[in-house]
């Protein structure tokens, strides 16, 4: 395959689809099962293999290496898909990986993300939209993040934590159970310190919400009872959307426990 946006250089296998507007930089590798979407541009030495799909006007930055196989030893070479959305800016060497088929064989990306230089998206793992992965971070196999999710430079996710919408992780930060939305989380072991109340300002929350999600947070950390029962007495009482949100994350299906407010 040749065009006047593919380098001379680039290595293009047979059955790879590549939209005309698409721009291939020098020495970049791009497999036979490959799609790459309307606008898509890969800068020089990136290798995208696997059954990836990029979406329109995503761009990818050199040595990044997108849809190999999953890091995962009960991986057996069955066929799994990385999915990965519009206008996200993918920069040096991060590497995203396909799913498996006990993860249900597809990693997905959202749109409008940025996946900052040397972070790493495992297999299985769904990625909202205008997500921030921040250099050096990982996120383990089966997390979901969710939209407008924040995660800071050298911080681990563990495998099947979820993240709620709007949550921010500080950078060296260990995250081993599931994140509320709009959660604060810092600390070396990951610890839920409040709420993303810069994140929400900047979003446009209105104040009666931020005061409604400050009082769930106090009811939540001070309740009576379990987490989950303070959460589903929550449910009863608030008349707040965001509330809601947060609690509706909280009753929802889990392979993790929750941290919980100090």
């Amino acid at each position: 395959m040749s065009g006047p946006n593919i380098h001379p250089s680039a290595v293009i296998e047979d059955g790879a689809r590549i939209d005309p507007s698409a721009r291939i930089g020098p020495f970049c590798v791009i497999g036979p099962h490959v799609v790459i979407g309307p606008k898509v541009e890969l800068k020089s030495h990136v290798v995208v293999t696997g059954r990836t799909e990029i979406g329109e006007a995503t761009t990818v930055f050199s040595f990044a290496v997108i849809g190999e196989v999953p890091q995962d030893l009960k991986f057996k070479g069955e066929a799994s898909n990385l999915v990965i959305g519009k206008r996200n800016r993918i920069r040096e060497h991060v590497t995203m990986n396909c799913g498996t088929e006990g993860g249900g064989g597809v990693t997905r990306i959202g749109d409008d993300g940025l996946f900052m230089a040397g972070c790493h998206i495992a297999h299985d793992a769904h990625i909202g939209d205008r997500v921030i992965v921040v250099n050096s971070a990982a996120v383990a196999g089966h997390c979901i993040l969710e939209d407008d999710v924040i995660i800071g430079g050298l911080s681990g996710i563990h495998q099947f934590v979820r993240i709620g919408r709007g949550a921010i992780i500080g950078a060296v930060t260990m995250v081993t159970n599931d994140v509320i939305p709009y959660g604060l989380v810092q600390a070396p072991r990951g610890e839920l310190d409040g709420l993303n109340l810069v994140g929400l300002k900047r979003r446009g929350v209105g104040r009666a919400d931020i005061t409604a999600l400050r009082a769930a947070f106090q009811m939540l950390a001070q309740g009576e009872g379990t987490f989950h029962d303070r959460a589903e007495r929550l449910g009863k009482e608030t008349e707040s959307a965001y509330v809601r949100e947060i609690v509706a994350f909280v009753m929802g299906d889990s392979d993790r426990s929750f941290l919980t407010p100090r």
